[in-house]
């Protein structure tokens, strides 16, 4: 029989590693993918509908699309996961697997934060990004803040990217002066494992008077006084407020009992739970690494190095590198980038690439061949 992998979750970590089991073994694995939606958006696609540079369509890639040999894809919602029997439960019925891979991401913990369902506005949804695409344009005076309510919280830069492309909106508008903008991080920096990269970015903010407050988070929004509540005790008026819900682990993975502190542990290395033949990555696990669609899909790679060499008889891979680039968007047409290596050395570290017109190509090719390799035609 063929080996049973169960992967949950069609994200950056889920799509890779299978089209690499099915690319290496074929029909001689059996590859179940479950995801509870019939698409996949890019995290960098939400900005683009927050500011309409696409439509929510435009920015899909229907999971019916796939077509690869061992593989099959079940839009179902997991309602209940069995480590230790590796056996999963979902709306459809039950899947039993020989390998577990649990690549759910991480959800958005509203209700940890009072207020902010009622008096803000969040852009990590595509359905909050689109809402935001028709609030934007009619912001015209007054105090937009942008805000993050905990850490850690996916794609560290995106908010950095928020602030400046709002600057842009504005500007484009001609209604910059009339309206403010400061940005609320719990980190002490936009992108602390890079400090020339966070310079940068304080350089972009300080010249286009965006207000940066680091080392707070917003811990709650009053809707009748429209005030931000840092976690010191400081008002913050607000006229419009972008948010950056508290992220944790799915509720049915924190009901099946492997998580610590809101999420999975891992061993770094191989991505291996605590559970025999269960294996967490992505946005969901405690890897040691930035919770990015980048590192879900380098550490995913791990895993199904081990599951090939398992499945052919060949040697261990090597150990999960945490390597990784982070594209970030400075406004005004620019991309810059940046390099991060979280555990192959001694020190983690992040090498910055100045924003440039070869980096923006480079951006949209990155999306560009990971949507034909993950959704293109079937692997001969």
């Amino acid at each position: 029989m063929s080996t049973r992998v169960v992967v949950l979750g069609a994200g950056f970590g889920g799509l890779e590693l299978s089209t690499m089991l099915s690319e290496a073994l074929g029909d001689d694995v059996d590859v179940t993918l479950i995801d509870k939606s019939d698409a996949f958006v890019f995290g960098f696609s939400k900005l683009d509908v927050m500011f309409g540079r696409e439509t929510p369509q435009a920015v899909r890639l229907a999971y019916r699309d796939i077509a690869k040999p061992g593989l099959r894809v079940l839009q179902e919602t997991v309602t209940a996961i069995d480590p230790e029997a590796r056996v999963v439960t979902t709306d459809a019925g039950v899947h039993e697997a020989d390998v577990l891979v649990v690549a759910l991401g991480a959800d958005y913990d509203m209700d940890a934060t009072p207020g902010l369902a009622e008096a803000g506005n969040e852009f990590y949804t595509v359905a909050g990004a689109e809402r935001l695409a028709g609030i934007i344009p009619e912001f015209s005076e007054g105090h937009a803040v942008i805000g993050v309510a905990g850490a850690p919280f996916k794609c560290p830069p995106a908010p950095s990217e928020c602030a400046l492309l709002l600057d842009d909106a504005l500007r484009a508008r001609g209604v910059r002066d009339a309206c403010r903008i400061s940005f609320v991080i719990p980190l002490g920096t936009p992108v602390p494992p890079s400090p020339e990269t966070s310079a940068a970015l304080m350089a972009e903010f300080d010249q286009r008077g965006i207000t940066l407050i680091a080392g707070r988070r917003v811990a709650s929004l009053d809707a009748a006084r429209s005030v931000a509540v840092l976690d010191d005790g400081t008002d913050l008026a607000f006229d419009l407020f972008l948010g950056v819900p508290k992220h944790r682990a799915p509720d049915v993975v924190i009901a099946s009992g492997m998580t610590e502190n809101g999420y999975v542990p891992v061993d770094s290395a191989t991505l291996r739970t605590r559970y025999d033949g269960v294996y967490a990555v992505g946005d969901v696990a405690t890897a040691g690494v930035p919770k990015a669609g980048v590192f879900a899909e380098g550490a995913a790679r791990v895993v199904a190095r081990q599951l090939i060499a398992q499945q052919r008889g060949g040697e261990a891979p090597a150990a999960y590198d945490g390597r990784g680039s982070c594209y970030i968007e400075f406004g005004a047409g620019r991309v810059g980038r940046v390099d991060i290596d979280f555990l192959s050395g001694p020190v983690k570290t992040g090498t910055f690439n100045a924003p440039s017109s070869a980096l923006v190509a480079e951006k949209d090719e990155f999306g560009a061949c990971r949507g034909a390799r993950w959704f293109g035609a079937p692997v001969a």
